[in-house]
């Protein structure tokens, strides 16, 4: 498995998209600097994911979420890819009796698949969206989560990097 947080507001950030010729979009860009925070575990070869939204990134939220982990793939021996943030190492971290964490080196975001979801979720779901509160950035958050969470082939397709295979 491979573990990571992505965050998601109301700090808009403003992209090209498509319009008839000789006509020049407007798209309103939002300045509120509210936050959530996604956090998933994906389990390519499965096709799999679980995924909570919590407000922070510390510690305390990152035992919340491995304790999910744990009980949503009780039946697997978890070993999860995660990077170096501060809370995957803290002396305070839980990690349940059925993880395990690997630490990928340091400065190497491409070899981590979750981040290819964030990319997904923001391109679908975020970009030119303005939203009036913190509950709409959820609600749409929530809509990108389970459109990956209902599609396991391209779940697998947009995370299943070759360093997870394991060969037979």
């Amino acid at each position: 498995m491979a573990g990571d947080e992505g965050r998601f507001g109301r700090l808009g950030e403003v992209r090209s998209c498509w319009c008839p010729e000789g006509i020049r979009p407007t798209v309103a860009k939002q300045q509120v600097r509210q936050y959530v925070y996604a956090y998933a575990a994906v389990a390519p070869a499965l096709g799999q994911m679980t995924c909570l939204i919590l407000p922070y990134v510390n510690t305390q939220m990152m035992n919340l979420f491995l304790q999910q982990v744990s009980r949503e793939f009780a039946d697997y021996f978890i070993i999860m890819q995660v990077d170096k943030a501060a809370w995957h190492r803290s002396s305070c971290l839980k990690v349940p009796e059925n993880i395990r964490l690997v630490h990928q080196p340091s400065y190497s975001p491409q070899l981590m698949p979750v981040e290819h979801l964030w990319d997904e979720i923001r391109e679908k779901h975020f970009y030119n969206r303005i939203f009036k509160s913190l509950d709409q950035v959820e609600e749409q958050l929530n809509l990108g989560l389970l459109e990956l969470l209902t599609e396991p082939e391209r779940l697998r397709s947009l995370t299943f990097f070759p360093h997870l295979r394991i060969p037979v």
